[in-house]
């Protein structure tokens, strides 16, 4: 299970800048007119985790597999595009089809860098656009409400429940609340995604810094700090020209740049384990003398739909799940030693799958 994240935000804010050095390419056009993006550029990306190049030396394994995230730069979105001004129809669409959201916000200044509304405003720029996904929203709402009401009038359970989780979302969005405040049950999780609400989404806000705050923030950045922890929101602060240059060194020179600057970790790291916070995600590993490799789930998930992830055989057919936690893994040096220092677990279908399990699964064909 992978996830795709798109990346947000008002024209010239640095969004496509902040994507080519994330996806290491040059497929998305930087450039200082609006709408440079015009069709949604898609890249992928292994997700960091240096417990698995652990792993991969303690096993020998000949060949190692992150998991992956996958970024989509959006077109630019300006006032009025819930109207369709701008390119606002299709970056509506393409909105829809991500999992999160990644709001770049401009907080830095530079006369070289027109900004579309003249100002340089970060919460402002946040409000303008969750506006527009609010009223797309609200007219998406009547209109499938208007679109449902003979069959409600049948007596259609579905389109009974339907109405009423678009009835709870239209009412926060009245009082101009975002869908994602509303407090959905797990037995309603599934016909609440089905929905599609744009406000829905998850929303991590990327802070996007000249380069000498990149370590520590700006005023602007705790601005959206404190207005992202009254949301629970993510919030991460980059400087997206140092990420493009960091993306064009070798890894040496990278850690030394990075070291200069003042930062532990290259923005891309701290992105994605915010947005890995955001959607509760977590990550075990199958490892071997073939290959070491990271799995993405939800935490709470159990072994039975963990192993799905790898292949749905896994989880019709599941037996068991050998496990070994990574801490126990290390210590003993590969599954031997974890197995004589009793660290080597047999669990059933009710083991909820903790971050970095060494799982191993057992399964019926």
């Amino acid at each position: 299970m992978g996830f795709r994240m798109g990346i947000v935000g008002l024209p010239n804010v640095g969004k496509s800048t902040l994507f080519n050095a994330l996806t290491r390419t040059a497929a998305a056009q930087a450039a200082n007119f609006p709408f440079c993006t015009i069709e949604p550029n898609v890249g992928e990306v292994a997700v960091p985790d240096a417990r698995l190049e652990k792993l991969a030396a303690i096993a020998g394994s000949k060949q190692i597999i992150p998991t992956r995230i996958t970024f989509v730069d959006i077109a630019g979105l300006v006032r009025g595009a819930s109207k369709g001004e701008g390119l606002g129809n299709q970056f509506l669409a393409n909105i829809r089809e991500v999992d999160a959201i990644a709001h770049v916000l401009r907080c830095f200044e530079d006369g070289d860098v027109t900004h579309v509304e003249g100002r340089i405003d970060p919460i402002a720029d946040a409000e303008t656009i969750e506006t527009e996904l609010m009223i797309a929203d609200m007219e998406s709402i009547e209109r499938r409400l208007a679109g449902i009401a003979r069959k409600i009038k049948g007596g259609d359970k579905e389109a009974v429940a339907q109405e009423r989780l678009m009835k709870a979302a239209l009412a926060a969005l009245e009082a101009g609340q975002p869908a994602r405040t509303v407090n959905v049950t797990e037995e309603d999780r599934k016909a609440w995604t089905m929905l599609q609400l744009l406000t829905a989404k998850p929303v991590l806000y990327v802070c996007n810094v000249e380069e000498a705050s990149a370590a520590t923030g700006n005023g602007q950045s705790a601005r959206v700090a404190a207005m992202a922890a009254k949301q629970g929101a993510g919030v991460v602060v980059i400087s997206a020209r140092i990420e493009e240059e960091l993306a064009q060194m070798p890894a040496e020179d990278a850690a030394m740049f990075l070291e200069e600057m003042g930062l532990h970790e290259a923005g891309l790291d701290r992105l994605i384990r915010a947005a890995y916070d955001l959607l509760g995600l977590q990550t075990y590993f199958t490892v071997g003398p073939k290959e070491a490799r990271a799995w993405t789930i939800t935490r709470g998930t159990l072994a039975p739909q963990a192993a799905g992830v790898i292949h749905g055989d896994f989880e019709r057919g599941f037996i068991r799940a050998e496990t070994i936690a990574y801490d126990d893994y290390v210590a003993g040096n590969g599954e031997a030693g974890a197995r004589e220092a009793g660290k080597f677990r047999v669990e059933g279908k009710t083991y909820e799958v903790k971050d970095g399990d060494v799982l191993h699964f057992l399964f019926n064909a």
